[in-house]
């Protein structure tokens, strides 16, 4: 058995069992990756995919097994590969980074800069996405490190950690009625136009969730995943906004007014999601350290081997 038969069974079962997607993801042949895979299984002595004729149906009770062990033979080689690229340049490399609009423009800039000052060598791999996309992004290996405030907790194949707390805030002209009151209820927000996050973005959940409770249906005239785009439907009169407080630091004075809702709609997690068993390079624990203060590099390494799963904010 050979490492390509490991991965044309692998490929097989991320592409649905379908052998000519998976043969065009390796840039081989169909009937090559459908021949080493029949060679793995004599080898192995079981079949590891069911079949009907020559198409591959469903993976076998041993077959599941078999993908598990081989998952974990694949991610050792790459780590093996991390290890070469730790000690042959450990001041250079790429760092891939999935995470959401909101983290992008208006958290990561800072701590990327910081990075970058201190490994001048290390370049940048930004990949914007939904959190779901963001997870399955360090699932697969596109990038090392997510960070979003949806979803990464719930994947087992993820090392999470809590970054930061924030909030939802509204948002509106200084000449809209709300815009004079300091307390303004769930109630009040219901009766308006409402311009905020589409549903899988940004804590949507927490806000649709509050208005649920109270058994209001809120009036959302628009929906959108990016922070800037809801600000600037506020500024023409289509509604008041709700975004992440994040959202707000770098604007005008006076040019919306801002009400903290973190009362209505409770506190919001940004957690940093790591592939579980990853190999971690040293400019990746630096960049942990940069995103939070309490992200230090021991605390990553013991997340990592598994002994901080109790850690919370």
């Amino acid at each position: 058995m050979n490492l390509h038969q490991f991965r044309f069974v692998q490929e097989a079962a991320r592409r649905n069992l379908n052998l000519t997607e998976a043969a065009k993801a390796l840039h081989t042949s169909q009937p090559g990756v459908s021949k080493a895979i029949i060679e793995l299984e004599d080898e192995l002595g079981v079949d590891i995919f069911a079949r009907h004729g020559k198409r591959l149906k469903r993976v076998t009770e041993p077959g599941q097994h078999v993908l598990k062990s081989i998952e974990l033979i694949m991610r050792e080689v790459t780590n093996l590969k991390r290890i070469g690229e730790q000690y042959s340049a450990q001041d250079s490399g790429t760092l891939s980074i999935a995470t959401t609009h909101t983290q992008a423009r208006y958290v990561l800039p800072l701590p990327v800069a910081k990075l970058r000052e201190s490994y001048p060598k290390v370049n940048i791999s930004l990949h914007q996405a939904t959190p779901h996309e963001v997870a399955r992004m360090v699932i697969d290996e596109v990038a090392e490190i997510g960070m979003a405030t949806e979803s990464l907790a719930d994947y087992p194949d993820l090392v999470t950690l809590p970054c930061y707390e924030w909030q939802h805030v509204l948002v509106m002209p200084s000449n809209h009625p709300l815009a004079q009151r300091e307390r303004i209820g769930l109630e009040d927000i219901a009766h308006e136009p409402l311009v905020t996050y589409h549903p899988s973005f940004t804590g949507r959940g927490k806000i649709d969730a509050a208005f649920a409770t109270r058994k209001l249906q809120p009036r959302i005239v628009l929906e959108a995943i990016d922070s800037d785009v809801i600000k600037t439907y506020v500024r023409l009169g289509m509604g008041i906004g709700i975004v992440a407080e994040m959202a707000m630091r770098d604007d005008p004075v006076g040019d919306l007014v801002v009400r903290p809702m973190g009362h209505l709609f409770g506190q919001n997690v940004a957690r940093v999601a790591f592939k579980r068993g990853a190999y971690l390079r040293n400019f990746i624990y630096k960049f942990a350290e940069l995103l939070s203060d309490r992200l230090s590099r021991d605390l990553v390494m013991r997340a990592m081997v598994g002994n901080v799963n109790d850690y919370e904010l």
